[in-house]
């Protein structure tokens, strides 16, 4: 395992060096993927300030690859960008050489809508080279360039970290007035990469001094072989000695390239097939494409089953359901007192009959009522109804219950007994204290003697 920065960044393995410190593959461990890390060699105050200026710069650009994050441990110190494992265009020069001019193209349109990103936030590169632009690795596909080390930019106004005569950038891609000393401004960047696409058209880093000095002696030359007229125009303006005739702006160099592009041949079938591909290599041991060996994933988050609020979640609780006793008693509380037991020897009063009603013998079920009433004249008396022979009670032997009887002898059901009534009256208020007579009677004496002076003073008026 390697070393882990602030609990979040673990080193892998260096991928590659720039001017100020090394560039490291990482895991991160709260993204969990894979990052470049920048670290921080030298620890003087001037190299420290750069390396603060440059993790500051937060641009978002897919062309543009610029620092996300950054993290100290003790006396070390980090940023992270994203990783890029196509290489540099030093890469792919060296593979295939020359490229064709359609790729050349398709390079730098992306290259200054990158730049065009970067002056939108008035900061200038200052070290735009082949070394500097990366590629992802697309295989065979459209190349993605990506515009990396931000170590000696600068915002427009900022105050120089560097003396006046001193030349900061790398030699041979150096603008004629930055050689003279002149403040750092975007048509400097533009000259850059104006050698950089004659880098990528003839395969070969170009003399920029000898091309100085012959477009300052002759005008600009003819477009070399190889390199299609209509771009070599573009190239050719970029690389004026002169600030005042190279374009003004990234975004005016893109607007010229695609004007161009529109006149240049189709690319022919026996054109190489360009490959970008993976130049950082395989992972060391121990680390794989999930990150450090024995890394536990997390399961994929399944949403969990809907549970009652307890009382941390909304301060109220459910009870639970009642139990078999409390429901008997709430029944037995309910059900109607039992009746008492007969004194001994008394005899049990009769059940009184329930009238019956007489079984119907056809005809309509609504009963007919005369006009006048029962008593009208010309109706005839309707016969009362008979009654019901009376019920024999059976006499009651000794060991048998009947309703509403006990015989003597036999013991007393056990039932439950009804419950107490429930009170309904308030509980009595509870007075509250008064002041002890420690504080009150001197407030007592206070308020006396403000009345005293009161009125003292209405006698004086």
């Amino acid at each position: 395992m390697g070393e882990v920065f602030a609990g979040r960044y673990e080193l892998v393995d260096p991928i590659g060096r720039g001017g100020v410190g090394a560039v490291w593959r990482a895991w991160d461990h709260r993204r969990r993927r894979y990052v470049a890390a920048k670290v921080l060699q030298q620890r003087d105050a001037h190299s420290l300030l750069r390396f603060v200026r440059e993790q500051a710069l937060r641009i978002d650009h897919p062309h543009v690859l610029a620092p996300a994050s950054w993290a100290a441990d003790d006396d070390k110190v980090l940023f992270t960008m994203d990783l890029v494992t196509g290489g540099s265009l030093v890469h792919v020069v060296g593979d295939y050489g020359p490229l064709p001019p359609g790729y050349v193209c398709v390079l730098l349109d992306q290259l200054l809508s990158g730049l065009a990103a970067v002056h939108a936030e008035h900061v200038v590169h200052r070290d735009i080279k082949p070394a500097n632009i990366l590629l992802e690795a697309t295989g065979t596909g459209r190349p993605r360039l990506r515009l990396s080390d931000f170590g000696i930019a600068m915002r427009l106004g900022e105050p120089r970290l560097t003396e006046t005569n001193l030349v900061v950038g790398t030699p041979g891609y150096l603008a004629p007035e930055s050689m003279l000393g002149a403040e750092p401004d975007f048509p400097a960047d533009l000259f850059a990469v104006g050698l950089v696409a004659l880098y990528l058209l003839e395969g070969a880093k170009p003399d920029a001094k000898a091309l100085v000095q012959y477009f300052a002696e002759h005008g600009t030359p003819p477009a070399p072989a190889g390199i299609p007229e209509p771009l070599w125009q573009v190239v050719s303006t970029l690389l004026q000695p002169d600030p005042q005739a190279r374009f003004r702006t990234a975004t005016g160099a893109r607007k010229a390239l695609a004007a161009a592009v529109e006149l240049l041949p189709e690319p022919g079938p026996d054109d190489e097939l360009i490959e970008v591909f993976d130049q950082v290599g395989p992972l060391p041991p121990g680390f794989g494409p999930d990150g450090p060996a024995g890394t536990v994933q997390e399961p994929p988050s399944t949403p969990s089953p809907p549970r009652m609020p307890g009382m941390s979640d909304t301060g109220s609780f459910y009870l639970p359901p009642p139990n078999a006793t409390v429901a008997l008693l709430a029944q037995a509380r309910n059900a109607p007192p039992p009746m008492p037991p007969p004194a001994p020897g008394s005899t049990p009063s009769p059940t009184p009959p329930v009238p019956r009603t007489p079984p119907h013998t056809g005809g309509s079920t609504a009963s007919y009522t005369a006009p006048n009433g029962p008593g009208a004249p010309g109706a005839p008396a309707s016969p009362p109804p008979p009654t019901p022979p009376p019920t024999p009670t059976p006499t009651p032997t000794p060991g048998t219950l009947t309703p509403g009887t006990l015989t003597p002898g036999t013991p007393t059901p056990a039932f439950p007994p009804p419950a107490p009534p429930v009170a309904q009256h308030r509980a009595p208020r509870r007075r509250r204290p008064g002041p002890p007579a420690a504080v009150a009677l001197p407030l007592l004496f206070l308020a006396l003697a403000c009345y005293a002076v009161g009125f003292w003073a209405l006698t004086r008026i």
